[in-house]
């Protein structure tokens, strides 16, 4: 592989001039006039009027500067390119920029048909009928936050003017960079050349938004002629760039004399932000994952995409399946408990076991072996004996409670303590493509020298991928690993490989490499050298549940998860400490344990600080400064025990994986919490305030 910078702040070129954004000071209005100071003849203020092309990135309806429009706070409205940063700060903040300011929409509450990106009503047998005539009926509401990904540097880009414009940024798709930039400069995309620096671990905030970025940039750029370089400050990036998506999951289920579903009726509402990034994608999602792995005889599907006047809401690592799981998981968890029952041994006797079909039409390649993975989480952490013990405990509590109201224990030295299990799964790569069609391919060429060079457009945060890359072509074509050369990264010098996301790297380009390595394995010694294969991915295409075609191959594999966290809550601060966290996963042919481990891993530490710490929220439209410097991400000492078990299984290809901790380990945490504070509690974070309104809330209900 060929050295990258690690940053765009490394790249050092000669004459090059900064930029700065100049933003919306509304959530909500109509842009009427920016005012800036007189400034000297070698600094450019930069309007949407001032855009060649077509002032929006491609595929995405997201302006690349707001003309008329505004809506939300702090978007961009203008570039400000100079030769003197600190100049260039005073002259910013002279700029005033003058709207016509309209009542935001900020609240999931009341929202009008005109507040909506996107509907779906799926509905499969007679939920109503049944909800309405059921003795037993379990309801409750499930909430999820937004999650920063905080990246290694904030985004940003430069862009040199040359014959070929030249960019340098950090992308998770450098043909999406190279096509926005195309269109909004009008000019042939062959002429614009993405080199990407390192991503860092992007957790797909780094597929959309450096093409907004870049774009703006590369207009200073084209303009002036000289090379612009844009890096956002640590506030803006953290105040204006993509989350992961709030959601509010309403689920009310019918139960039999058994505790089965009978019916159920689910009400998904995401915020989409005010620009509405892969709607679609996400809204689907969230419905499929509300509906987890069970056996639903009758199901109602209510799902809406808000359009609110807050930044763009998004992609993060499960694509909207994450939170869609947590609420269905917590449901069944809250199904169980009412049931008296173990939630690990409901989920067993209702999945959906050799079902065939997804509800949105995908077919199922493949067995579920939910039952094994559930057995096998159990076994790693000792899940039932703990949690029938926590119940003993939790059954003490409420008898010893029922004289004086509380819950505290007898001895303010003994803890609370709680288990949760929880299970998911997980397909690879979008449901629905792009506006460049998802030709996504890979070349390989083996030469005279016996040196094999794979070509790629993708640039990942580590090289775990390659290194795969270059195992399957060296046993395909008996090379050693050190004649595998991976050429990647530069949109001139390999083939569009699309995104890398949603485990694509494994799922569809390692197929893709393996395909190519066979044809070149055939042709070797009947075509002379050098032999080069081109090998793409075009989707088959079938009906989702309303009609519309998606990629049935990318939920056709699936992999499954199932998670179990144990908690231990302080008896004075009621701070839910984190006792360990165990997964069991099946993900097929493992290619490479050490590195499905590491990633596993690192998704569950991140799942846990979604779960349990990373409180962040906008106020009026904005996050507060000081949300930035409060913001909680876990630190290496704050990481539990963590086990890791495969079910082993060579005759079924390599699965994705990296997205099940963020579906599967929220859920268990919140019941493990749930369990220890006996409290249904029905949202993340978990913070020890939560556990505290909790602890008061349930001393007022027993007063009563």
């Amino acid at each position: 592989m060929k050295e990258r910078p690690g940053f765009v702040s490394d790249i050092s070129i000669r004459g090059t001039l900064s930029g700065l954004t100049i933003r919306s000071t509304v959530s909500k209005g109509r842009l009427n006039s920016i005012d800036c100071p007189r400034m000297p003849a070698s600094y450019t203020l930069i309007r949407a009027e001032d855009i060649p092309g077509k002032n929006q990135l491609f595929d995405l309806a997201v302006p690349v500067l707001a003309k008329d429009e505004l809506s939300y706070f702090g978007q961009p409205v203008a570039i400000l390119v100079g030769p003197d940063e600190s100049r260039l700060e005073e002259f910013a903040a002279q700029c005033r920029v003058h709207a016509e300011e309209e009542l935001p929409v900020l609240s999931l509450n009341s929202l009008k048909d005109e507040d909506l990106f996107a509907r779906r009503e799926i509905i499969i047998g007679d939920s109503d009928t049944i909800l309405g005539a059921a003795k037993s009926v379990i309801s409750g509401t499930y909430r999820t936050g937004i999650q920063e990904h905080w990246y290694s540097e904030p985004i940003g880009a430069i862009a040199v003017y040359s014959e070929k414009l030249l960019i340098h940024t950090a992308t998770q798709w450098p043909f999406h960079v190279r096509n926005s930039i195309a269109q909004v400069l009008k000019i042939d995309p062959r002429t614009v050349t993405v080199e990407p620096v390192g991503s860092g671990i992007p957790m797909d905030g780094k597929l959309w938004y450096p093409s907004l970025v870049s774009c703006h940039a590369a207009l200073g750029s084209w303009l002036t002629k000289k090379p612009v370089r844009l890096l956002l400050t640590r506030e803006d990036d953290f105040r204006y760039s993509p989350k992961r998506n709030r959601t509010e999951i309403r689920i009310s289920s019918a139960l039999d004399d058994q505790g089965r579903l009978l019916a159920t009726e689910i009400h998904a509402l995401t915020d989409m932000g005010a620009q509405g990034v892969f709607t679609d994608e996400i809204l689907d999602r969230v419905c499929l994952g509300a509906l987890g792995s069970y056996k639903h005889r009758n199901v109602k599907i209510t799902g809406s995409a808000a359009k609110t006047n807050v930044p763009p809401e998004g992609p993060f690592s499960g694509f909207g399946l994450s939170q869609g799981f947590f609420a269905m998981e917590r449901h069944i968890s809250r199904i169980a408990d009412t049931l008296n029952q173990d939630p690990a041994d409901w989920r067993k006797n209702n999945s959906f076991g050799r079902q065939k079909n997804l509800a949105i039409g995908a077919p199922i390649k493949d067995p579920i072996p939910l039952d094994a993975l559930l057995d096998t989480a159990a076994a790693m952490s000792d899940y039932h004996r703990k949690w029938a013990s926590y119940e003993l405990l939790r059954d003490r509590r409420r008898a010893e409670g029922e004289g004086d109201h509380t819950d505290f224990p007898r001895s303010p030295t003994e803890a609370f303590r709680g288990i949760g299990i929880a299970c998911a799964y997980q397909g690879s790569g979008f449901l629905y493509n792009s506006g460049d069609k998802a030709s996504y391919a890979v070349d390989a060429t083996l030469d005279k020298d016996g040196v094999l060079e794979i070509k790629t457009s993708i640039s990942p945060s580590n090289s775990d991928a390659f290194d795969i890359w270059r195992s399957i072509a060296a046993e395909s074509l008996s090379l050693e690993a050190a004649a595998v050369r991976i050429v990647f990264g530069s949109t001139d010098d390999t083939p569009d490989s699309g995104p890398d996301t949603l485990s694509r790297n494994i799922s569809i380009l390692t197929k893709l490499v393996e395909k190519a390595c066979g044809d070149i394995r055939k042709q070797r010694f009947r075509d002379p050298l050098p032999i080069t294969v081109h090998r793409a991915y075009r989707p088959a295409k079938v009906p989702n549940w309303e009609g519309k075609l998606f990629d049935a191959q990318s939920l056709s594999l699936l992999s499954l998860g199932a998670a179990v966290v144990e908690v231990e809550v302080d008896p004075l601060e009621y701070t839910p400490k984190i006792r360990g966290a165990w997964l069991g996963v099946d993900a097929g042919k493992i290619l490479s344990e050490i590195r499905a481990r590491r990633s596993l891993k690192f998704s569950i530490i991140q799942a846990l600080g979604w779960a349990s710490r990373e409180q962040l929220s906008y106020v009026d439209g904005q996050i507060p400064l000081r949300h930035i410097y409060d913001y909680d991400i876990p630190s290496p000492q704050d990481i539990p025990h963590i086990q890791i078990d495969f079910i082993w299984n060579d005759t079924v290809k390599a699965k994705g994986i990296g997205e099940l901790p963020y579906s599967c380990i929220p859920a268990a945490y919140v019941q493990a919490v749930s369990q220890a504070m006996d409290y249904p509690f029905e949202k993340i974070p978990i913070t020890a305030r939560d556990v505290w309104e909790a602890i008061k809330l349930k001393k007022r209900e027993g007063e009563a």
